[in-house]
């Protein structure tokens, strides 16, 4: 099949995208824990991002579960193709020059690092949000650890299914000692000189 593709040659340019947007794209990657504050965060970030005329789009966990991926389920195989689909979409976006946030647990260290490869080191921000199980599960703001420890949920990350925590990333947020508002601003902060100069 692949070798009946071939990719139409469209006049506007990633690079001309990216000069009427005014910037660069970026994927900013949030990792952690059900419960660590990965979307909260995230949230905080692009309300700072869209303030400064930053054109930015959020990915989320459960939307793409409930559309795009609603056929896969949470084994180790269908999380790989879950987050192999969401970097060829946050790809797609980068080209179109956006500033794409993703927060996804993403517990597999071998999927993250395929993230990467898809849409390029330069344009690849991990942000760990590093916040102990005990606290997520004392959190826990959609139920899932109840229902994991219950036996009602399979393959829950950090219960009955591995988590590996990133060794390098970017950034690190401690959720349990970081305010919300801090962290975000210490991520915009990290991220600006990606966004206003060329990669080298």
């Amino acid at each position: 099949m692949e070798t009946h593709i071939t990719p139409y040659n469209y006049s506007i340019s990633k690079a001309q995208r990216e000069k009427l947007l005014g910037h660069k794209p970026l994927l900013i990657w949030f990792t952690g824990l059900s419960g660590s504050g990965k979307s909260t965060i995230a949230n905080a970030l692009e309300n700072l991002l869209h303030a400064k005329g930053i054109k930015t789009y959020t990915l989320d966990g459960d939307v793409i579960r409930s559309g795009l991926n609603s056929d896969l389920q949470f084994t180790p195989e269908h999380r790989a193709e879950n987050i192999r689909r969401i970097a060829e979409v946050a790809n797609l976006m980068l080209d179109a020059g956006l500033v794409v946030l993703a927060a996804f647990v993403s517990p597999y260290k071998k999927d993250r690092a395929g993230v990467r490869k898809i849409v390029n080191e330069a344009n690849f921000v991990e942000i760990y949000i590093n916040t102990p199980l005990e606290v997520c599960e004392q959190r826990d703001v959609k139920g899932l650890y109840k229902k994991a420890r219950a036996g009602i949920i399979k393959n829950m990350t950090g219960i009955s299914a591995p988590y590996e925590a990133p060794e390098n990333p970017d950034l690190e947020i401690h959720t349990a000692n970081e305010l919300v508002e801090a962290a975000a601003k210490r991520i915009l902060h990290s991220i600006m000189p990606k966004l206003l100069h060329k990669h080298e």
